[in-house]
């Protein structure tokens, strides 16, 4: 219990933290209007316009915070409020989302990593839960550990991929930054790009939550798999 006080209680009110100053800042940042006027989708249009990217289209999805790149279709998916928005967090988000179809065009190492892994750790995270509970069950009855091992190997496999989502994500967002710094006719102030830096700058940060996570269940299971073996 012990061991799990101290891995979990600072991570979780870290995230609460983070998720706290996040929402605020979009919530205030879907405030501020765009003075260019552009909509997310028009945003997004001339980013990869301007990047050469012609074959990706940019679609609006349901929902909040449903944003993302599928490189499986070559679509930019814009969340409703981002596609229609003129605010200066609707450029961000949609600057953003550009910049991983930017990454896949060059062949950005990171992303094609991450990619790699993605079906591996479907799989993991589908049947881990399971695993590890049997893991647990079998270390207190029986004192095997081989489950929980395996279990333990699939939590470094998405730890692994939390970690190399980072680069990606703060890559995307350094190119989208650039972009809208060099575009005055997209963001014609200094203080719009400062406010575009600092949404993103707290969505990156939940990223890193998500990984110093994904981080301390390993080593919460990794321990109890240790202290098994003495």
């Amino acid at each position: 219990m012990e061991t799990y006080l101290i891995l979990f209680v600072p991570v979780l009110l870290l995230s609460m933290f983070v998720q706290w100053r996040f929402k605020n800042k979009f919530a205030k940042y879907a405030e501020m209007q765009l003075n260019s006027g552009f909509s997310g989708k028009e945003v997004a249009e001339k980013m990869l316009h301007d990047n050469g990217i012609y074959n990706v289209k940019v679609v609006s999805s349901e929902g909040q915070l449903t944003d993302h790149y599928n490189p499986q279709d070559l679509t930019v998916n814009l969340s409703t409020d981002v596609y229609y928005g003129r605010s200066v967090a609707a450029a961000a988000v949609a600057a953003h989302e550009c910049g991983h179809a930017v990454q896949h065009a060059k062949s950005y190492h990171w992303l094609q990593f991450r990619s790699n892994m993605v079906p591996v750790v479907s799989i993991s995270s589908t049947l881990l839960q399971w695993v590890l509970l049997i893991g647990v069950l079998l270390i207190g009855f029986t004192g095997n550990p081989v489950v929980l091992g395996i279990g333990v190997l699939g939590l470094a496999l998405i730890t692994i991929f939390s970690l190399i989502t980072l680069p990606v994500e703060f890559d995307a967002s350094n190119r989208a930054l650039a972009w809208l710094k060099n575009n005055q006719n997209v963001m014609y102030t200094s203080e719009e790009n400062a406010q575009a830096k600092d949404a993103l700058w707290w969505a990156a940060m939940t990223y890193v939550v998500a990984a110093l996570g994904s981080l301390a269940n390993l080593l919460y299971y990794a321990s109890m798999l240790f202290r098994s073996r003495d």
